[in-house]
């Protein structure tokens, strides 16, 4: 399953970690395996960031990893999610509760298409 979103005025690293506390609140470990700061030709910069996802207590049960997050973070005040996860291990109604939280959240700052 994948859930797409945009928002203005969001800055990537506070979405990253209100991305990862509600996560949390749904028993997914969201650890962060990448974050990249570009330089643009303008001088503005761009920011992109990666989280792996596993369900709690995965590790010691040896679980690999049920999704990713990927968030890029643009000059025109515009950041970018795209959640991946692999359904089998994470249950749709943990997805939609993490969803319903992300849009009463940050649900003001969403662009929809």
């Amino acid at each position: 399953m994948q859930i797409k979103k945009t928002y203005r005025g969001v800055n990537a690293g506070m979405l990253c970690d209100e991305v990862r506390g509600l996560l949390q609140k749904q028993g997914v470990v969201a650890v962060q395996t990448e974050s990249q700061t570009y330089g643009l030709s303008s001088g503005a910069t761009q920011s992109r960031i990666t989280l792996a996802l596993k369900m709690r207590g995965s590790q010691e049960k040896g679980q690999d990893e049920c999704g990713s997050v990927h968030i890029l973070g643009s000059p025109r005040d515009e950041t970018k999610m795209l959640l991946d996860v692999d359904e089998e291990h994470c249950p749709g109604e943990k997805l939609a509760a993490f969803q319903e939280d992300l849009d009463f959240v940050l649900g003001a700052y969403e662009i929809r298409w």
